[in-house]
Order: C-alpha cells, then structure tokens, then sequence
C-alpha cells in the first residue's frame, strides 16, 4: 500500500512539475523575445550587472 501511494505521487510530482518548468521557460522565452521588449540596451545593462565596480 505505501509503495503504491509513494509511487502515484511521485509520479504525480514529476509529471507535474516538467509541466511547471517548460510553462516558465516559455514564459521567459516569450518575456525576452516579445517584439515590445526589443530594447537591447536594457538586456545589456542587466548582463554587465556583475561585471561593474562599486
């Protein structure tokens, strides 16, 4: 019985969990590539973020 029950939701929380993070990565990829965001400063400020001194 608990193998079973272990089994079901384990089950349940992968398949439902790939489905939560390809939603997300669509979800980024579609932030990033609308045609309204085609500020490439923006992106650009935001990826020499580490690399500025204080």
């Amino acid at each position: 019985m608990m193998n079973e029950t272990y089994s079901f939701f384990s089950s349940l929380a992968q398949t439902w969990g790939l489905l939560l993070f390809v939603f997300a990565f669509l979800l980024v990829l579609a932030y990033v590539f609308w045609p309204s965001r085609k500020r490439k400063k923006d992106f650009e400020d935001a990826a020499n973020i580490p690399l500025k001194e204080d």
